[in-house]
Formats: structure tokens, sequence, C-alpha cells
């Protein structure tokens, strides 16, 4: 929502007239959007892109006002939640409370000016939330990138992935129209994080598909215990923890979680993950996306679809060259293993060059850095 334009609210009331009434006293200053139902607000919100503020009556057919106000909050938490009711009752103000989290209750009648002073200072919750999370954004995701840098020249194998993963799981987040993912992006960074626990020797076994022992099993099973101990008290990380624990939910639980930011968050990672070690070990996009089709009611066909379109669309985003490794410059994309001449691994393919792995590439000797390689240039940099 441009902060140019004037706040848009919500008003949900299966009465007409006192629908009509909140939009006379708002529309001055606010646009007003009116819907008579539960499920027409949630498809006025859908449409216009969510509000500020969402106004509700508690006693609607069909779907109660607790009840939408609670879908409002799973779909988009950003929102401010008023509960307009004429009969409070203690039941129902408890389970609008805990469920829908709503920031006023107001009761009919509501005068006019009882009703301007909530919805201003409605707009100023979601104004203050809306800063808020940006800042977190900024510094949470600044924190994870730099952990994650640093972590990519300790453990090239894990963290190339997650270098690789992060880069496809935000592409088709913006193919789906889900932009400004902060939680995807932190997610995807961190979900190797785990993998910190396994022998070296052990995650290339993993990360090349190859059979494993029954021990060598056991300690990769956990892996997402390992990182939830490392995530879960970290300040503020919730929803990044939430969508990697659910990462290892079963088909049924994961879908429950709807179209909210967790569940649309899982979905997203587990699929780009699921594609990411299929095309590691070596099958084409065409049959990595066949296979994963397979897994449609885990991530519902229509994004495995879209998944197959954004890799068959891609094509022309960027441009594959053969250069030194010394001429390599940040924001190209290594596109195969680098290692020295005793077989350790440097980098891993996908990895994507850093002003902090230009600095480590002093180190290299000058055979290393003669090198040609293959790499991925961005189309911004590939028409330089």
């Amino acid at each position: 929502m441009n902060a140019q334009e004037r706040p848009r609210i919500l008003c949900v009331d299966d009465e007409p007239r006192v629908v009509e009434g909140l939009v006379l006293h708002l529309r001055k200053d606010y646009e007003v959007h009116t819907a008579l139902s539960g499920d027409e607000g949630l498809k006025a919100l859908k449409k216009s892109g969510g509000a500020c503020v969402v106004i509700s009556d508690m006693r609607m057919p069909g779907m109660d006002g607790a009840t939408f106000l609670h879908h409002v909050m799973t779909f988009y938490p950003d929102a401010t939640r008023i509960l307009l009711t004429g009969e409070p009752g203690r039941d129902a103000a408890i389970r609008a409370v805990n469920n829908a989290r709503i920031f006023r209750f107001l009761a009919k009648p509501c005068p006019p000016d009882q009703l301007k002073t909530a919805v201003e200072a409605g707009v100023i919750q979601y104004r203050l939330i809306n800063a808020e999370r940006s800042i977190l954004k900024e510094t949470l995701i600044g924190c994870i990138k730099a952990l994650v840098d640093v972590l990519a020249i300790a453990n090239p194998i894990a963290f190339g992935r997650a270098s690789r993963v992060k880069r496809l799981a935000l592409d088709l987040a913006a193919a789906l129209h889900c932009t400004d993912f902060w939680q995807l992006e932190a997610a995807a960074m961190l979900s190797q994080i785990g993998y910190l626990s396994l022998p070296p020797a052990l995650l290339e076994k993993l990360y090349y598909g190859e059979p494993l022992t029954q021990t060598e099993k056991t300690l990769a099973a956990g892996v997402p215990d390992v990182a939830m101990s490392l995530l879960e008290n970290i300040p503020r990380l919730d929803p990044v923890v939430q969508i990697l624990a659910a990462l290892n939910w079963n088909d049924e639980a994961l879908l429950r979680l709807g179209d909210g930011t967790i569940g649309t968050g899982a979905r997203i990672l587990g699929l780009v993950l699921e594609y990411d070690v299929l095309n590691t070990q070596g099958h084409s996009v065409d049959v990595a996306v066949q296979t994963l089709r397979r897994r449609a009611p885990r991530y519902t066909e229509a994004l495995i679809e879209k998944l197959g379109q954004h890799l068959g669309a891609g094509s022309g985003k960027s441009e594959a060259r053969r250069i030194p490794l010394k001429a390599v410059q940040p924001g190209m994309v290594i596109a195969q293993d680098i290692r020295t001449h005793v077989g350790t691994l440097l980098v891993s393919r996908g990895f994507e060059v850093t002003s902090l792995f230009l600095e480590r590439t002093r180190n290299f000797g000058p055979e290393l850095l003669d090198e040609v390689i293959q790499v991925v240039v961005p189309a911004a940099k590939a028409a330089t």
C-alpha cells in the first residue's frame, strides 16, 4: 500500500444500513471498502491487497466476526482488527481476543467521534507495525546474510545450497506475487544451519545422494532438531522458525496451515529444497519437475506447475560464461563445484559471489585463480 494513498479501511456487517453509516462517517479521511459477510470481506481484502484497519460486526450469519477476524489475522497479520458488536458477551469477547487478537471493541450504536478515534488509532498501529517490520527485516536479514557468508566459507556444501535455495524460493514467491517475503528469505538462508553438526564426509554423501549407513541416517535425521535448538531462542525469529519446523510436518498438517505467511513459506521452501536435491543429483529440469508432481498432495499441483513455468521461463534472465576464477565479481553465481588440487571442496555449485568471498580468494594460489570456471551472470551485469 502506497504511503501517499489514503489509508484503506474495510467495514464488514450483514446489515446494509450499518455499513452505509460507517462509510458516511469515514469516507472523508479514508478509502473505505465494504462487505456484507465474512466471505465477501475476505474476497474484498484479496482483491484490494489488504487494508490498514478491518472493522467487523460480531453477529453475522455463516461466519461470525471473531472467525472472520481470525482469518484476517492469518492472511493479513498487519491489519488492525476492530470488532463492532451490539451484545459483547463474555464468551464472545474472550474468543475474539484470544483467536483474532482484536485491537478495539466498539459497541453498537457507535458514536461517530468514538469510531473515528478508534480507526485513527488503528491506522497508527498499522503504520507502527510496518515501520517495525521494515527495521526488523533490514537488521535481521543483514545479520543473517553476514552469518551465512561466513558459514559458506567454513561449510561450502551446506551454505552453497542455502544460497541457491534462497534465490529460487524468492523468485518463485515473486512469481506468486508474494513480494517482500523476508520470513521466507531468512528461512531459506537458515535452512541448512542444522547441517553444521554433520561431518564433512557425510555432508558430501548427502549432497550427491550417495547411500548412507544406518549410523549416518541417524545423524542426518537429527539435523532438524539441531536447527531448532540453535534458532528457537533468537528474539523475533518466530515466523522463520515456524516455517522451518513446518518442513518436517506431514502433508495434511502442512496443507492445514493454509495460504498465510507460514503455510505459503513452508510449501515454497520445501518444494525448492526438494527440487535442489534432484537437480544436484544430475536430473534435468523436466525430470525434476515431473518427479515433484508426485508430491502434489504436499505442495499442491498449482505450486509445482508454477515452479515448472518459472524454471522454463528463466533462461532469458541470465547468461552463462566461462571465466577465470580471479575474474569473478559480486552477484555472479558459480555454476560448478570448485576444489583444491587435493579434492577439498572450496565452493559448491550455486554459490553467489560476495565481497567476502573475493577477499578470501586472495589466499588462493595462482594456479587455482587462473582456473577457468563456469558462472551465471545476472541480466543486469550481462548487459554491461
